[in-house]
Order: structure tokens, then sequence, then C-alpha cells
């Protein structure tokens, strides 16, 4: 693998169907960037939680914003990060679940945050002005 630091920006819109550009999109990186499939697929799925979240949860209005994601490859390292500009909300600071429960005794939300944290090696959280910033790494062993 080229050890160089390789980037790449995504801009999308506050829709669940851009979760379609976003699997493409690190379809055509993994593919590009030499990473395992297997690798692709997990990360695609904290992607998609993290997206989701964003598009359901950030924004107290109908109106369109825009949600960028830049990917990044340096060395074994992949980084991935979401800016928008919604509600601060810092996913870090949430506790895990409690998955001892049954689905019924569970309370609704969190499964997603905790798979994002189960998937990635480690995930920031910043805001910086009117827009939140959550960085997800991923080290890569090949």
């Amino acid at each position: 693998m080229d050890k160089l630091m390789q980037t790449y920006a995504l801009k999308l819109t506050n829709k669940i169907s851009e979760l379609d550009k976003i699997r493409d999109t690190l379809e055509k990186l993994a593919d590009d960037w030499g990473l395992p499939p297997a690798l692709g697929m997990s990360v695609n799925l904290a992607l998609e939680e993290a997206f989701t979240n964003i598009v359901n949860h950030a924004f107290e209005d109908q109106d369109p914003h825009d949600i960028d994601i830049c990917f990044s490859l340096n060395g074994d390292q992949m980084k991935i990060t979401i800016t928008d500009d919604g509600k601060h909300y810092d996913p870090t600071k949430q506790p895990d679940p409690d998955t001892g429960l049954s689905a019924e005794d569970r309370p609704i939300g969190g499964l997603g945050i905790f798979l994002i944290r189960k998937i990635m090696d480690t995930i920031d959280y910043q805001r910086k002005g009117n827009k939140n910033h959550l960085t997800l790494t991923k080290n890569i062993q090949q």
C-alpha cells in the first residue's frame, strides 16, 4: 500500500437517500486504496449509523443542510471526519446501552453509537463554531 496520505471529500445533504453515495464512495476508495473488503463493509456500517443519526436527529427544521465527509488514508490509518451544522451533540459522552437487557426492556436509542464504537478504533468529537466534527478512525492491518 502506498504510504502517502490520500484524501477524498464528499458533500451530501441531510437525506437518507444519500446513503447510496456513501456506500459507493467507500467501495471505490477501498478498491483504490487496496483495503480489505471486510474492512470496507464494517466501516460502511459505522458510517451509515453516524450519517443516519445526523439526518434523523441533528436538524430542527426541514431545510436542506450540507453534511461533509472527508476520508483520509495515512499509512495504516483511515480517518473519516463528518461535519454538519446540526445541533450540538457529542456521541462520545453517551454511555453504552445495557446490552444485557432484553430488547423489550432496553430504552430506545444508543445502539448505533455502540455499534460505531465497536467497529472503529477511535471516535473523536469537537464542536467548532456552529459545526459538529465527528472523526472516526480505523487502524488497518493488512
